[in-house]
Order: structure tokens, then sequence, then C-alpha cells
């Protein structure tokens, strides 16, 4: 079609994520296999790797925008701009959940992290009790430094009874099929309650001027 010769590309398609040292494929496509095409990255220079018509170009790129040109009877014509971005990422998944406490009062707030390690993008599900009422409030801080971790922070404020039981994330690899989940239980009580444990006798016996310690457990 020589007033399309790039086949349209979907939204998709345009945003590439690779990870570090990985090839990856730019998909400008033509629409005549005979076509002499010219990769350009964002300052308008020409980036040499090899074509092909089915697929695109194929190489190892460094993050940035790239664009396909070609001439068609002495009119030159653009593609999409390509955008690829280069993540950190391991092909294991390590991942820890915390939580401050496991044991709440009705009315406390409960706290829970989950941490993916070494990988920049992930996607994490939450599973928990409150989650049909949408109960969770989460956030996301991406460490950088010293080293790459992602901290999804689960609150679930004004906790009651009904929110007692388990609370699990699922981290799911950016571009492998690889997966990881954590669990952890919580119980809330209604109120709070103490459980004492004397290490000591209902009667004890003292002789004069001895020192005696009596110790009590409390939980």
């Amino acid at each position: 079609d020589p007033d399309m010769p790039f086949v349209p590309s979907i939204p998709e398609d345009q945003f590439i994520l690779v990870e570090e040292g990985d090839p990856t494929v730019i998909p400008c496509r033509t629409s005549d296999p005979d076509a002499q095409v010219t990769l350009v990255n964002s300052l308008d220079k020409s980036v040499f790797a090899s074509y092909d018509t089915k697929q695109g170009f194929i190489g190892n790129f460094p993050a940035g925008s790239y664009t396909c040109k070609t001439m068609v009877k002495g009119v030159e014509f653009k593609s999409d701009e390509f955008l690829i971005y280069i993540i950190r990422a391991t092909s294991q998944l390590p991942v820890e959940i915390e939580a401050l406490k496991t044991v709440y009062k009705a009315g406390e707030t409960i706290v829970v992290t989950c941490v993916v390690f070494d990988n920049e993008v992930v996607n994490l599900q939450w599973n928990y009790p409150g989650k049909v009422k949408e109960k969770g409030l989460i956030k996301l801080d991406d460490i950088k430094v010293p080293s790459q971790k992602l901290v999804y922070t689960l609150t679930i404020p004004e906790a009651s009874v009904k929110d007692t039981g388990d609370y699990e994330c699922t981290a799911r690899h950016a571009t492998k099929e690889v997966k990881e989940n954590k669990k952890v239980v919580i119980t809330v009580h209604d109120k709070g309650f103490v459980h004492l444990e004397p290490q000591f006798s209902p009667l004890e016996a003292v002789n004069l001027h001895e020192v005696k310690n009596f110790v009590v457990d409390v939980q």
C-alpha cells in the first residue's frame, strides 16, 4: 500500500519492556517486502540493526524512543514512535510478606507489607477478607538504593473481627511466566485481653533476710 507503507501498530506494541541485556524487536513492519527501512533514535540519528519485514528491527537497543523511516516514490514516511524501557529483573521472584503484628484489637489499623526484590516491574495482587468491600488502601514505594525493591503496603483502617483471616500477596513477573505468593494470618479480637502465667505457688515461704524473685509472664 503506497499510501501506508508501515503496517499500523497497536498502542501495546509501541511500549516495549525489555530486560537488561536481552535482545528485542521494534515492530515497524512494512506492507512492501522490498522497502528500504531506516531506524532512527530520538536525536534522528540512524541506528544499525538487522531488519525483518515481517517482524521489524531486531537487536539490543538502549532505552529511549525510536522511529522507522522509508521512502515511497520520493516521499518519506515515518512509522509510529516506539518507546523502549529497560527493566531490572531476575528470572527468580524473591518475595517477602511482613506484618508489624498478627493480633489486633477492633478499631486498630492493620498494616501488611509485601516486598519484591531485584525486579523493577511486576504485577502484584492482594487477597484479604475485606477485598470485596475494597476496604484496603494500597501504596507502592519503588526503592532503588542500595538495591532494587518494590514495597507494597496494604492498610486496613478501623479493623473489625470480620477482618480476621488470610492476607496474601501474589507477584507475577513482567516478562516471564513466573509467580510467587506469600501469606500471613491476621486475627482481630473484639476487645483486648491479658494472659498471666505466674511462676510461683499460691503460698510461698521466705526465710529471714532471704532474697527471692517472683516472676510473672504477661501476654
